[in-house]
């Protein structure tokens, strides 16, 4: 009588489910941990780097169970079932941040005014943060062509209407402030500084929004700069232009009036 061979469970099969899983609920905790501000922005990128290692980890003892599965007939089909498709789950934003890394540029300062770019509040800034340096020619050229909607604001308004309207986006934003508004007695120049943070990862950028009165007209420079990361993957002009759009509304809707330039 011919003896048929008990099947094997395939141990990688629940390493797969097991080491998915885990990557899934990491990336979850990471996620709203540094949305709520409980994870700094420096731990929060490399947990995402070990994230990204257990997925693929997964992924890996999925394959190596498939072979036991295929050859000597193993069980764990539902289990390395599992852990492919969580981990495919967990590394498909992954792919789309991959994605975007190709069709943006590699910019990650962004400003209205190339020759005097708005200044930054760097008080809070640490040596883990990306250096703050003047963009190369080629830069600027790569800008222009990828971002021609990023350019200042001109407007035959007074010095104060502006400003106002700039402090009213501002607080609609809800940005941090790096201090209080400023005083405009006897000023036709200021500078407002504050810390955005961007909508999907929720990465921290430094902003600046000057007001200048050059006599005939008054002028809105902008400057978003990423505080971490290579590339911003297109955050900082999106800010910038959307932040702008929302001003011309803002200064039609107190004055009637569009901006000159």
């Amino acid at each position: 009588m011919v003896s048929i061979p008990e099947r094997q469970t395939s141990k990688a099969a629940g390493w797969s489910r097991r080491t998915a899983a885990f990557s899934a609920v990491l990336l979850l905790t990471d996620f709203v941990g540094h949305r709520f501000d409980l994870v700094e922005t420096p731990v929060f990128l490399w947990v995402l780097g070990i994230v990204a290692l257990l997925a693929a980890l997964a992924l890996l003892f999925a394959a190596l169970a498939f072979s036991r599965l295929w050859k000597f007939g193993d069980r764990g089909g539902r289990d390395l079932t599992v852990g492919a498709l969580l981990a495919l789950l967990v590394l498909a934003p992954y792919g789309v941040a991959a994605y975007w890394a190709t069709i943006y540029p590699p910019l990650r300062d962004i400003s209205t005014d190339f020759d005097d770019p708005p200044a930054l509040d760097v008080s809070d800034r640490t040596k883990d943060m990306n250096v703050l340096v003047p963009s190369t020619p080629g830069e600027q050229r790569l800008q222009t062509d990828s971002y021609p909607l990023v350019t200042a604001r001109s407007y035959d308004l007074p010095f104060e209407t502006i400003v106002n309207a700039v402090e009213t986006v501002l607080d609609r934003r809800g940005w941090d402030l790096s201090e209080p508004y400023p005083d405009l007695a006897g000023q036709s120049d200021v500078t407002i500084t504050a810390v955005a943070k961007g909508f999907v990862l929720g990465l921290p950028s430094d902003v600046a929004i000057r007001v200048t009165d050059d006599g005939d007209t008054v002028i809105v420079d902008m400057r978003s700069a990423s505080r971490y990361g290579r590339y911003d993957l297109g955050d900082n002009a999106a800010r910038v232009t959307d932040f702008l759009a929302e001003l011309d509304q803002e200064v039609a809707g107190q004055v009637g009036a569009a901006p000159a330039e």
